[in-house]
């Protein structure tokens, strides 16, 4: 009788003990042999499920489970207008591309894309079944132009390799327990109650989640206070705003700001641009504003934005063109005659014209020679008042997080707490448009996830 009350009140103590938690730790983790071990990866984007399959690509053994807030793969199925920029194809040099990041140009340099870069992510991606096209600015697509092709490919091996993806759960915060392994407090959205998981391995891949950053925090790291990056440039001019739709092959452009008085080379760009009807977009902002994005944050956005508008042409170059073009075209009404070495349309043509005050109807041969000196120099160096920023939505990015010098990058663990990985934008990285921000996923993911993998297979292997 003595037996059975004492095995009724462990029975009770362990009841309470559960509520009091409110705790179903097996919940995530499925029913495992005693030597198996456990991956959580917090995030289910880029990062975080390249991760997990490479995980369990070189540990078949190892229980993998992906904790999702959202959809798994959002941001994938929106990048790129749909299409998913995949990677960067012209940029086979790692010195070369580390450039494109403005955060973490200098780290990457070494082991990281040596690793896993470019060309083995397009080999993977071809190996499961996927086309891809590399177009002529360098960035790569699925030859369906479908984003749907890399998620599908992705959730494919997802299955495959028996991942457990769950979704509509945060994971809300994390300790360690004396065995050395995580004690994870998940909240599911739709439950006031929360599980605890213990798990042998964590990798968190949460983007620019404050989730990821409370649990970094948690664990001992610091973390680089995030601000948005790749944004376009609100720019007040109502006469620029009729010019929305207007694009620009080729354009030099120059970023000012009263915060900044060094010289930085990356806040001159040359590349296409885009007229906006709220101000001015295409690569070259948006890649200015990815290396200036620190420097802006602290102006409150604003500043001067100086464009040359015909930079393979020299201002000298360019007033002799218009010096010529005036005896040429005498007769001519100045709007309906613009040079053609310009190559610019002729809704921007007007607005120059407009802008310095010249009426399109005049002929060439009224125009004095110091008008064609103003119109050359607008073109070589029109100065424009950025008073705010945009929301690049499709590719939204922030430069802040997990600083690299807190991470070993030839495995992505953690330098302050053993069996801790990271990989994506939860790390101080952040790329240029063009595919760089989701090789920086790619990368980290698989060195992240073959390195566990690795400790998990020696640790199985060296427990048989």
């Amino acid at each position: 009788m003595m037996r059975q009350w004492q095995v009724l009140q462990a029975c009770f103590r362990l009841c309470n003990m559960l509520w009091a938690r409110r705790c179903t730790t097996l919940a995530i983790s499925p029913a495992t042999k005693s030597k198996e071990e456990l991956l959580v990866v917090v995030g289910g984007g880029a990062a975080g499920v390249y991760g997990a399959i490479h995980a369990k690509t070189v540990a078949p053994h190892l229980s993998v489970v992906v904790i999702e807030k959202g959809k798994p793969l959002s941001k994938v199925k929106v990048s790129g207008g749909g299409r998913c920029n995949v990677t960067n194809g012209h940029c086979v040099d790692n010195m070369i591309l580390a450039e494109n990041y403005p955060r973490g140009h200098k780290e990457l340099r070494g082991s990281f894309f040596n690793t896993h870069g470019p060309v083995d992510t397009m080999s993977w991606f071809v190996s499961q079944g996927v086309e891809l096209k590399v177009e002529d600015d360098g960035r790569v697509f699925p030859v369906s132009n479908s984003s749907s092709s890399i998620i599908d490919c992705l959730m494919s091996e997802v299955k495959e390799r028996g991942v457990s993806v769950q979704t509509r759960k945060t994971v809300t915060a994390v300790s360690i327990l004396s065995s050395g392994k995580f004690l994870l407090e998940v909240q599911q959205h739709t439950s006031v109650h929360a599980e605890h998981v213990e798990a042998d391995y964590l990798l968190i891949a949460s983007g620019s989640s404050r989730q990821g950053y409370t649990l970094a925090s948690q664990l001992g790291h610091s973390v680089v206070d995030p601000v948005p990056s790749l944004f376009t440039f609100k720019i007040e001019d109502l006469r620029l705003r009729e010019l929305s739709g207007v694009t620009f092959p080729k354009v030099k452009v120059r970023l000012k700001l009263d915060s900044v008085q060094r010289n930085i080379p990356q806040l001159t760009q040359v590349g296409p641009m885009l007229v906006t009807h709220w101000g001015l977009s295409g690569p070259v902002v948006l890649r200015l504003s990815a290396w200036g994005a620190r420097f802006l944050f602290s102006s409150g956005y604003k500043g001067k934005l100086f464009v040359d508008f015909i930079p393979d042409l020299h201002v000298e170059s360019l007033k002799s063109v218009l010096s010529h073009h005036k005896l040429q075209y005498a007769k001519q009404k100045v709007l309906n005659s613009c040079p053609p070495e310009f190559g610019i349309t002729k809704r921007f043509w007007s607005y120059v014209l407009e802008r310095q005050g010249l009426s399109g109807d005049i002929l060439w041969a009224s125009i004095s020679n110091s008008s064609l000196m103003s119109i050359g120099s607008l073109l070589k160096d029109c100065v424009f008042e950025v008073t705010g920023k945009g929301q690049f939505k499709d590719e939204f990015v922030t430069a802040g997080g997990v600083p690299l010098s807190e991470i070993m990058l030839n495995t992505m663990e953690s330098k302050i707490c053993s069996r801790l990985f990271f990989a994506g934008e939860i790390l101080n990285v952040d790329g240029v448009t063009g595919g760089f921000n989701f090789q920086n996923a790619w990368s980290g993911g698989f060195i992240a996830g073959t390195t566990i993998g690795g400790l998990a297979l020696g640790s199985y292997l060296g427990s048989k």
